[in-house]
């Protein structure tokens, strides 16, 4: 079937709509719409928000090589559309899980991950700054997970839930050795803590024999996801910085400072991006 002859169809039903047939044609597109908007927003914070791309990518290809009659490769996307009706559930399983969790808790419509405003920006940043100099000075070794574009539900689902606002009190508190929490990793969500004692996947690029457990775990996230993670070396007090698969070994509190301030504000055009592109991974906890 032609573009002209679907436009027909499509002109002839309109002209032939009733102003009721209109209303409900219209509220059903409105809603349709809006549930696609909320699964936007569910998704929007895993790294299943590329896959879904590369789905709606394969599907314009699909109707533009029918429109062409490029038959050989709108048989083979046709053939592989069915193939992914078997696969997108288990693709998408950790999603769809979360999505019936939320429906079952009255949370589908709930909010999503918003950014933060300069004031509450600003007081985060002061708030880990002073954190990681008081850990770095008694040697108290942590793991902080920035949460940016890509969520980390999936990760704070293997920690203890908090939900607490960011202080340095209460992020020093939280690494004291010997106490429940100071294993694993802490992620934080815009200005609260999310959750404690998380597991992260190790990274799975060679690196220095000598690297920490803190290190690996750091550069794992930043691999898997767009976050920025902060960790001081409890043999050393150094602190590092690990973004995008990248670590930077032995940063001060006013370097931290500086680059948290231009990544969290997502200024793709930092400097720190380059200066994180060129940097490899150290060695040593």
């Amino acid at each position: 079937m032609g573009a002209g002859t679907v436009w027909s169809r499509l002109v002839f039903h309109i002209g032939t709509m009733t102003p009721l047939d209109a209303l409900v044609a219209v509220v059903d597109v409105v809603l349709i719409a809006y549930i696609i908007y909320r699964i936007i927003l569910l998704i929007r914070g895993t790294r299943a928000i590329h896959l879904v791309q590369g789905l709606v990518v394969l599907l314009v290809i699909t109707v533009v090589s029918g429109w062409l009659n490029l038959s050989a490769i709108n048989w083979l996307l046709t053939q592989a559309q069915l193939s992914l009706l078997v696969a997108i559930p288990i693709v998408f399983q950790p999603e769809l899980r979360r999505a019936l969790e939320h429906v079952g808790r009255g949370r589908l419509f709930g909010p999503g991950i918003g950014s933060l405003e300069r004031p509450d920006l600003e007081q985060l940043l002061s708030d880990l700054g002073r954190a990681m100099r008081t850990m770095s000075r008694n040697k108290v070794g942590a793991l902080i997970v920035l949460e940016r574009e890509t969520g980390l539900e999936e990760f704070a689902e293997t920690g203890i839930r908090i939900d607490g606002r960011v202080s340095a009190e209460f992020l020093v508190n939280i690494f004291i050795p010997n106490t429940p929490l100071h294993d694993g990793a802490v992620i934080i969500r815009g200005n609260r803590v999310t959750a404690a004692a998380c597991f992260l996947p190790l990274t799975e690029s060679a690196v220095d024999a000598k690297m920490g457990g803190r290190h690996r775990a750091a550069l794992g996230i930043s691999e898997q996801t767009d976050a920025v993670v902060l960790i001081v070396s409890e043999e050393t007090g150094a602190i590092s910085l690990a973004r995008a698969g990248k670590l930077i070994r032995n940063v001060d509190e006013d370097t931290v400072h500086e680059m948290l301030e231009e990544l969290l504000a997502r200024n793709e055009r930092s400097s720190v991006f380059s200066y994180l592109s060129q940097s490899g991974g150290g060695g040593g906890e």
